[in-house]
């Protein structure tokens, strides 16, 4: 086990020496043949490099194409009739602001290490290879649900486009629990058919995406200029039903609009699997800060947009909980029908382009996983013609393709939001612990204890929020969590100084933004019902059961092969000393 903390170490303080020298590592770090031996060894294990096509612009239209989609088409239904009301307009607003405070921490851990593992990589090297692996699991687990809701989504849509309902091909077998019961072969068929074209070629599947995003945005101007021409502003504060259903524009107060963006923070999930294609960027300082916080910026918009249009239309208790902006004109009777079937078609544009961008961003996930050994190296193989992770793509969209066959969107919907709050607040707690902790050069302890502290009044917070009945007491509880968080805050930000800060890019205001984004993810965890944390406790459990038995031991080996040694290790810090800094990394 010594040698196995002095291999990782090496592994860490090689990522180290480039956050805190990002001007500094390079070409002579690159040129020790010492060294390339040794991380030929790494790479060996991916076989080809994957190409850098990537820039800016391609990375705002996947960000744009993976969230616009699965968001306003598939969850604001849900969101706006369950929980928000007229006011999802506001979750969708609040959970835009959680993203893109999420998406600051992402865009500092990109640019200063540009590979295609996203959060496995940065949590790999802030916290080790444990945390990373759960992250990662969780990751993997969140993607694989998330495009299973929206493939089961888009069929919904596609039955509006053609006037076909999705009872007609969706078979219920009887022997099923609800939930799991309705077979969707349609599904299946869209998740198989990605799968291939991602699997083809990464600029070609950015070219795909463009043409697809365009059109989608085409069809989202439409929808929101129909929503605001033949809707009642009336609808944001009447009820379809008064006397069954609770009017005004917020039905179930406060708690149903965080519950609300609870259940839309699905619609963000695309932004970090911008971050897994750093390693296919060909200017990451500049690229990515504009591709992972602008797509976010213009999402959100398009998102309130959307839903303010949407609630509009029709009033927020009569709303069609499978394809809502469809069938919010199919009861027309007025001439006015046919606008059900172009949204239909424009829905499934969007749909498509943001399964097109998540399978994407899953598979580099599983491959920069299986570069770490922790899952077999078999997932790691990047094909020499395509230069795409054929076997990690393959694999997942197979596994995809049996989830969206038989399990029901509202399962999808909250075990997918759990997952992604999870890992968001893990980035945050990783971008604060990286500015303030040198490893072997200051103590960590301080860091820790503030991001504990934090955490757990967070926590109470929402837990009086949540379940605690409405009174004085209740108000003085919250008001006194605040007032200790923020002032475990203010004596962290006096106390402990930064490590070090970054050259290129960095989160600004540190550490107040990710920490916000703590409070808010946490916050939002607390909005979830009691069976989504059932089933992220048994997969979470299995993930560990993975690890304890294979990950471990496998990762061991691999270590002990030398694929990461600390004379690597010495290489690395020694060149460090002297010379540039690289492109990018390779983990």
């Amino acid at each position: 086990m010594e040698n196995r903390a002095s291999s990782f170490s090496g592994f860490g303080s090689y990522f180290r020496a480039l956050t805190q020298t990002p001007s500094r590592l390079s070409r002579r770090a690159f040129s020790v043949s010492t060294s390339q031996d040794e991380m030929s060894r790494v790479w060996a294990k991916s076989g080809s490099d994957m190409r850098k096509t990537l820039t800016w612009y391609d990375l705002v239209g996947f960000g744009i194409g993976g969230m616009v989609g699965a968001g306003v088409f598939v969850t604001t239904g849900r969101a706006s009739r369950l929980n928000a009301g007229p006011a999802v307009v506001i979750s969708y607003a609040i959970a835009g602001f959680c993203a893109l405070l999420s998406a600051f921490c992402y865009t500092e851990f990109a640019v200063a290490m540009p590979v295609a593992g996203g959060a496995f990589s940065y949590l790999r090297v802030t916290f080790g290879e444990f945390p990373a692996f759960l992250t990662g699991a969780n990751l993997v687990m969140e993607y694989v649900m998330s495009n299973a809701a929206v493939a089961r989504g888009l069929t919904a849509y596609f039955g509006s486009a053609i006037g076909v309902s999705t009872s007609q091909w969706r078979v219920t077998v009887t022997g099923l629990p609800d939930g799991f019961n309705e077979i969707d072969v349609v599904a299946v068929f869209v998740v198989v058919l990605v799968t291939v074209i991602i699997c083809y070629s990464t600029r070609e599947s950015s070219i795909v995406n463009m043409i697809l995003t365009f059109l989608h945005l085409l069809f989202i101007a439409f929808v929101v200029i129909m929503g605001f021409w033949r809707g009642d502003v009336k609808n944001f504060t009447e009820a379809g039903d008064p006397k069954h259903h609770a009017s005004g524009f917020f039905p179930n107060g406060a708690s149903g609009v965080f519950n609300g963006a609870a259940m839309v923070y699905l619609s963000y999930i695309g932004y970090d699997a911008v971050s897994t294609m750093a390693e296919e960027v060909r200017n990451p300082v500049k690229d990515i800060p504009i591709g992972v916080s602008g797509s976010v910026i213009i999402v959100t918009i398009l998102y309130c947009l959307m839903a303010a249009s949407m609630s509009m239309l029709i009033p927020y208790d009569m709303i069609e909980t499978e394809a809502p902006f469809s069938a919010a004109f199919k009861g027309k009777s007025d001439g006015w029908k046919w606008v059900s079937n172009v949204i239909g078609v424009g829905a499934s544009f969007g749909i498509l382009t943001s399964l097109l961008v998540a399978m994407l961003g899953q598979a580099r996930y599983m491959c920069v996983i299986g570069r770490s050994s922790v899952v077999p190296a078999w997932f790691a193989r990047v094909h020499p013609k395509t230069c795409t992770p054929v076997n990690a793509s393959a694999f997942l969209g197979i596994f995809t393709a049996a989830i969206s066959l038989f399990t029901d969107l509202d399962v999808l919907l909250n075990l997918v939001s759990i997952g992604t709050l999870f890992v968001f607040y893990m980035v945050a707690n990783a971008v604060v612990y990286r500015r303030y902790v040198n490893v072997g050069m200051t103590n960590p302890w301080p860091t820790l204890s503030f991001l504990f502290l934090f955490s757990t009044t967070s926590i109470i917070f929402t837990l009086v929020w949540q379940f605690a009945p409405p009174c004085k007491s209740k108000a003085f509880i919250l008001v006194a969590c605040s007032v200790v968080a923020i002032a475990v805050l203010l004596v962290f930000c006096c106390v402990v100084p930064q490590a070090h800060k970054p050259e290129f890019w960095g989160v600004p205001l540190m550490p107040w933004i990710p920490c916000v984004s703590i409070f808010l993810n946490i916050f939002l965890l607390g909005s979830l019902d009691g069976p989504s944390y059932i089933r992220f406790g048994f997969f979470s459990a299995l993930a560990v059961l993975v690890y304890v038995l294979y990950s471990v031991h496998a990762s061991f080996d691999a270590e002990e092969d030398g694929s990461l040694g600390q004379k690597h290790d010495e290489i690395l810090m020694e060149s460090a000393e002297s010379e540039g800094h690289a492109s990018f990394i390779k983990v």
